[in-house]
């Protein structure tokens, strides 16, 4: 007779199976119960309205950096980390937002006056800045005041706080204003260590982008190219700067001994450094400013100035989804920020693709009537570069002009998908040109014998695993590298080839200027690669105007989240802005870490990101500036 009693083993086994499904059901539970209850409090939460006191200052509390075209996030991910004590990585600022907040502030009989809190504004480029003071003066222009508060001050800060009417500095403030630098990271010594072997095949005197894989220090070229453009650069902050502030250009400090004599003036105080230089109007406590202010736009129930922060009047003002009036003419607007890859890519990235996929959506728009492609990319995949080139021939082809309006950087690839417009505008301190091409493979063919390890096997033609990295194991043919140079020389070619078409020059005009070299808006417009200096608005008018539009919308051309997408995103963004989902802030030892992991992170990230499927990119590694 069998026993059917289970033995002691299954029995336990059986009871750690139902405890574990116990679990997971619960989990699933609380879950269900957690997205019921945030679905439940974003449509029954109360009045989400923003007021505004009759009278009041707008606070320009600005957190990250500026840009184009914020980059895609998992909108789920980003909660969890935040809740759990993490940071955003890198927090995103949308430039067209600040304009968009600033310029309706202007009309609004509310906001009598504006204030600058820049100290979590991160980088931001000067043709972006630009745009964000334009709309700073119109404010001023309104008989409106602006005022600048802060404890710090460092370059990006203070050229915003120039536009401002009083910059005001807390006691044992500083302002420091370094320069312009360009600083990255090179690897060779650590490939060599690691026995990694590092093949390049590039055309370009200048192209200087393989650099940290072949050299343990910038080469002199790249540092003539470089200290060209960012010596321009840093004369046009200089005399802007000066210009608002009404001190002349050698005001700057760019030598120690310069601001070590003018510290021993001040008795080692920067506050008062700052004050004696003309960088600042004030040397305010926060209390004085408040009081300041209170007597201009009256006093709240925090005892403190009647004020608006810059979330709250984006609530009221920016709106959450685009809608298009059916009726009226476009200009479509397509953004092409970040590096250039094969495929299809979130916002953040550009995608061969998916861009490509956006201007086609622009090109069977009957409404659209031209179309503004907005660059700021340092460049990527030279065949993605190509593809999105290919769609903007077929927009002219079909009658509606492309404007490309260059933004801090649109070089190399960047530059590539801006040949084939009608026009090229950029502004006079973007980064351009870095026209050339290049190859680049590591192979580890040296480290696998430290590691005790072998590939070997046979292929019915020298050609066998080629596509399939058997190079980094076995080490790169000496024929295959010339193949490999011979693409990239040819790659090359199409580049002069495609420039030289498109702005009327010779091949051998484009190459005295290419070779990878790294130019500036105005360098550029005077070396005939770019058309004309101007802002983001006058490239829209401009494209406007060569489709004989007098009134007309823009309309931003993006990608569509998914119904899920989009639902998650709406719910965990109203439940971020109510406070509903824990918040905890990132300790001194993260935020330390962080810094020292960003280089290297970024580095490889980029490496990463390099999916050409033929190997070649048109990409300048110099374009950043620390």
């Amino acid at each position: 007779m069998t026993n059917k009693n289970p033995g002691p083993i299954r029995r336990l086994f059986s009871a750690i199976g139902r405890l574990y499904r116990g679990f997971r059901s619960v989990i699933l539970n609380l879950l269900f119960i957690g997205l019921v209850v945030v679905i439940a409090m974003s449509i029954f939460g109360g009045d989400d309205n923003v007021e505004v006191p009759p009278t009041a200052a707008l606070v320009l509390n600005l957190t990250g950096d500026l840009v184009e075209e914020k980059r895609w996030t998992d909108p789920i991910a980003t909660a969890i980390n935040e809740s759990l004590g993490g940071q955003e990585e890198a927090p995103e600022v949308l430039v067209s937002d600040v304009v968009t907040i600033i310029k309706q502030a202007s009309s609004d009989n509310r906001i009598q006056a504006l204030v600058l809190d820049l100290s979590m504004l991160g980088h931001g480029s000067l043709d972006k800045m630009q745009r964000i003071g334009a709309a700073i003066e119109s404010f001023k222009a309104a008989g409106k005041k602006v005022f600048a508060y802060g404890g710090f001050y460092g370059q990006t800060q203070y050229y915003l706080a120039s536009y401002a009417d009083e910059i005001n500095l807390s006691p044992m403030g500083t302002v420091l204003l370094e320069g312009y630098g360009s600083y990255p990271m090179y690897y060779k010594n650590a490939l060599e260590k690691l026995k990694i072997n590092t093949h390049v095949f590039r055309v370009g005197t200048y192209k200087s982008a393989v650099e940290p894989f072949l050299r343990n220090d910038m080469s002199d070229a790249a540092k003539e190219a470089n200290s060209a453009w960012l010596n321009e650069l840093w004369g046009d902050y200089k005399e802007q700067v000066a210009q608002r502030r009404g001190f002349a250009v050698d005001n700057f400090d760019e030598t120690y001994s310069s601001l070590l004599q003018k510290l021993q003036a001040a008795n080692g105080d920067l506050s008062q450094y700052a004050l004696n230089a003309g960088l600042v109007d004030s040397i305010k406590t926060r209390e004085e400013f408040r009081r300041e202010l209170v007597a201009i736009v009256g006093e709240n129930d925090e005892h403190t100035y009647n004020h608006v922060t810059f979330q709250d009047y984006a609530h009221l003002v920016v709106p959450s989804k685009q809608f298009d009036n059916p009726v009226t003419d476009k200009v479509a607007v397509v953004v092409a920020r970040g590096v250039i890859v094969d495929g299809y890519a979130k916002a953040g990235s550009v995608g061969g693709d998916s861009t490509a996929e956006l201007l086609r959506k622009a090109r069977f728009d009957d409404k659209v009537k031209a179309v503004v492609l907005r660059i700021d990319s340092p460049g990527g995949s030279a065949y993605a570069s190509e593809i999105i080139g290919q769609e903007i021939r077929l927009l002219r082809e079909a009658g509606k002009p492309v404007i490309a309006s260059m933004g801090s950087v649109a070089a190399s690839g960047g530059y590539w998908i801006a040949a084939p417009a009608n026009e090229i505008w950029a502004s006079p301190t973007t980064i351009t040109g870095s026209i050339g091409i290049f190859g680049l493979l590591h192979t580890a063919e040296d480290a696998l014998p430290v590691l005790g390890l072998n590939v070997d096997g046979v292929g019915t033609t020298e050609l066998a695993g080629l596509s399939n990295g058997l190079p980094l194991f076995k080490g790169l043919d000496d024929k295959a590298a010339d193949l490999f140079q011979l693409l990239i020389e040819r790659g090359y070619s199409e580049f002069l080839t495609l420039v030289s078409e498109n702005r009327n020059m010779t091949a051998e005009e484009v190459d005295k200027i290419a070779q990878g070299r790294v130019w500036t808006g105005r360098k550029a417009q005077e070396l005939g690669l770019v058309d004309k200096l101007g802002s983001f608005g006058d490239a829209i008018k401009a494209a406007a105007d060569k489709a004989g539009l007098s009134h007309y919308d823009v309309k931003v051309v993006q990608q569509d989240l998914t119904p899920g997408e989009q639902m998650i995103k709406d719910l965990l963004g109203e439940a971020k802005v109510q406070g509903w989902l824990p918040q905890s802030e990132a300790s001194a030892e993260q935020k330390l870490l962080g810094k020292l992991t960003k280089q290297l992170k970024q580095d490889f990230v980029l490496m990463n990101q390099f999916n050409d499927p033929n190997g070649v990119y048109s990409y300048c590694v110099s374009c950043s500036i620390n």
